[in-house]
């Protein structure tokens, strides 16, 4: 049975992982450049990587020479991303939702790691998390899908077939939710779950935002950061200080 924490469940099966193998790594490793050159970010900075899954933005970032903590609810996805550890990279188990002992010269919050939370007042405390983890002039990166692209174009039912499994996948709108719901059957036995986004638009991040402290300082449509566009970019990408 699927827990009350859909992400608790999803991100420590090895299916999520299996579904979601093929990501666009080129994209990720665009964005990256473009974001560090933009801010600017000196080598000497420390970055958290936050939720980070099993590393690969934190692996490509410091290989590009920066000092990367990486942090995530799953066990299994820190685990994983253990072994890439050296002494500029470090990996470790946390909740978003938990304040931070450490303080960073920025914070990223990639590939739409937000909105998971029944709760506005969850979402907004993790936001103050991650403003309070700030040094002085240090920025929050975060990178969330662009909801009124995706209610224009969401695609209703889609089956993705990896590594001979069947992922039967629909898509819808309800409750003020992004909801992908993910059925399918592996060694006898079916599987069920459900991925909930919140749908955040740039009004609501403004307004959330604003309640934690944090003031948005530009707006990107992209990973090559070209300009928003409400209706026509992908993504909603946000840098605040």
């Amino acid at each position: 049975m699927q827990t009350i924490d859909w992400f608790s469940s999803w991100f420590n099966t090895p299916y999520y992982h299996i579904l979601y193998k093929d990501r666009n790594e080129e994209d990720a490793r665009v964005f990256i450049q473009h974001i560090t050159q933009f801010l600017k970010l000196s080598k000497d900075r420390h970055i958290l990587d936050l939720p980070c899954g099993k590393g690969r933005h934190s692996v490509y970032l410091n290989s590009l020479g920066y000092r990367v903590t990486g942090g995530d609810l799953s066990k299994q996805s820190i685990a994983y991303a253990k072994q890439f550890e050296n002494d500029r990279l470090q990996f470790r188990v946390k909740d978003m939702r938990v304040p931070f002992l450490l303080k960073y010269d920025a914070v990223f919050n990639l590939f739409t790691s937000f909105g998971y939370f029944e709760s506005d007042s969850d979402d907004i405390q993790v936001l103050k998390n991650m403003k309070e983890c700030l040094n002085d002039r240090g920025v929050l990166v975060l990178d969330f899908l662009n909801v009124v692209h995706v209610r224009h174009r969401l695609v209703a039912e889609e089956l993705k077939i990896v590594e001979g499994i069947e992922f039967h996948i629909r898509r819808e709108i309800k409750d003020d939710f992004i909801l992908k719901h993910i059925l399918f059957f592996d060694k006898g036995k079916a599987h069920a779950y459900t991925e909930r986004v919140k749908y955040l638009d740039l009004e609501t991040f403004q307004r959330y935002t604003a309640a934690a402290g944090l003031s948005i300082t530009h707006i990107f449509g992209d990973y090559k950061l070209s300009d928003f566009d409400t209706h026509d970019s992908e993504r909603l990408i946000l840098i605040a200080e």
